[in-house]
């Protein structure tokens, strides 16, 4: 149970784990925090309302709810693998956390596809689960390795209609496709994610082609193509330092003109080209994305932040602590798509296998797995006393590297973030289940 105090008065009482919070006054906190304290032997001289609604709550004398530590341990068997199939790229985006078309390209075989392929099917098989998922991205842009994601999407669909499994597959774009390529994703890709920054204005301020020129005429069309074919796709804004004011203007013009859905919004990773740029992550990007929920709302639509995602009960905040299976274009195994080549910076963190063609299996190093697996929340220090840990779950793992190092976690700009917008999610459920308290 969490005490997490309102301005200018008042408190939110959050039980994350059973799944309730309300509003409460200094002296219902002092009650609660007598009755953690052990200083009460019986509550027959309470308020009987008060112990009454607690208790209805779950607050007090509810089950224990036990948290959400899944461990993993042995060889990995995922069922999802993730296909980074290049590091070229057909933009120049200013702020790019992998620098993509930097440094000479590289480009995954169709070899290693299948092989990775193979392997989650498998797995799927051995594990009785119905289904399994391939999932493009990249260091850079996957449709320029075009040949390579339409070869393994029909081998997987074979693969698919073979052992009678169902096959999920997702695309994560820059929106800058011919109409060949557009045509061919509503018919075979399950769900894209367009990177697309709203105003055009801003979008080419920092989304720009190889030769310098804007790019938002092109992912325009590419979002228009599939509004008319009525294609399932999300948008993603990156929100730079100078375009914060700019965030509200961006999502209604987003909402105004497209179906996209859900819209997330992220601060812009000081990685990469980025990497000694001014942050985003302030009190002015909170301030911004509750001006554009409000409004997201008038349309109904939904943003997004990453880490804020009340209602999820996880230790996790992604797959990394979980097993990820993602193939570099060389084949190596990697946890973490924003880490896809082993020269990198953090590679020896999140590099944890590779295919030996002598034996046709992939071989894992569990000392590397056993580390991330260890990534999950309740191992975090800092966390411990977070009332958003186990909706949030510790966040990104190498965006903390590369904020404090290999030490021990230390919080980030995004732990605020998180923070406060989870807070105003709690405050929603609240309201829209009556103005007093919340249970799920």
């Amino acid at each position: 149970m969490y005490v997490i105090p309102l301005e200018p008065q008042g408190y939110i009482v959050y039980a994350p784990l059973q799944r309730s919070a309300f509003i409460a006054n200094a002296p219902v906190v002092r009650f609660l925090a007598d009755v953690k304290a052990g200083k009460l032997d019986s509550f027959e001289d309470c308020d009987p309302a008060l112990v009454e609604f607690l208790r209805r709550l779950g607050i007090l004398d509810g089950p224990q709810e036990a948290p959400p530590t899944g461990a993993f341990s042995g060889d990995p068997e995922p069922v999802t693998v993730t296909l980074l199939l290049t590091t070229a790229c057909n933009l120049r985006c200013t702020y790019c956390y992998a620098a993509a078309g930097d440094a000479p390209p590289r480009a995954m075989g169709l070899d290693v596809a299948k092989r990775g392929i193979d392997f989650v099917v498998a797995n799927a098989l051995r594990r009785k689960v119905p289904w399994f998922q391939v999932l493009y991205h990249g260091g850079g842009e996957p449709t320029t390795n075009w040949p390579v994601l339409t070869g393994s999407l029909s081998y997987a669909r074979d693969k698919a209609a073979g052992a009678g499994l169902e096959l999920q597959s997702s695309l994560a774009t820059n929106g800058v496709l011919r109409d060949a390529q557009i045509d061919w994703i509503i018919a075979n890709i399950r769900g894209v994610n367009v990177s697309f920054d709203g105003l055009p204005s801003v979008h080419d301020r920092h989304r720009v082609t190889k030769s310098g020129k804007r790019s938002s005429d092109r992912v325009i069309r590419t979002m228009r193509r599939f509004d008319e074919a009525h294609f399932p796709y999300s948008t993603r804004i990156t929100v730079t330092a100078d375009h914060i004011a700019a965030l509200p203007d961006s999502v209604e013009f987003v909402c105004a003109n497209f179906s996209a859905k859900p819209i997330q919004i992220e601060p812009v990773y000081q990685l990469g080209r980025w990497r000694d740029a001014p942050s985003a992550e302030s009190d002015e990007f909170v301030a911004a994305f509750r001006t554009a929920q409000q409004r997201a709302m008038k349309y109904g639509r939904e943003i997004l932040f990453s880490a804020a995602r009340l209602g999820t009960l996880t230790s996790h905040f992604c797959g990394v602590s979980q097993d990820n299976f993602c193939l570099s274009p060389d084949g190596e195994v990697t946890a973490c798509y924003e880490v896809f080549e082993e020269w990198k910076r953090w590679a020896e963190v999140f590099f944890y296998g590779r295919f030996d063609s002598a034996t046709g299996r992939y071989q894992f190093d569990h000392a590397v797995l056993n580390h991330l697996r260890a990534q999950a929340v309740q191992n975090r220090e800092y966390c411990r006393g977070c009332f958003a840990k186990w909706s949030c779950g510790g966040d990104c793992y190498h965006k903390a590297l590369a904020m404090n190092g290999a030490g021990e976690f230390a919080g980030a700009g995004r732990c605020h973030i998180t923070r406060e917008l989870t807070k105003d999610q709690i405050l929603a459920k609240i309201a829209s289940s009556g103005g007093l308290f919340w249970r799920e």
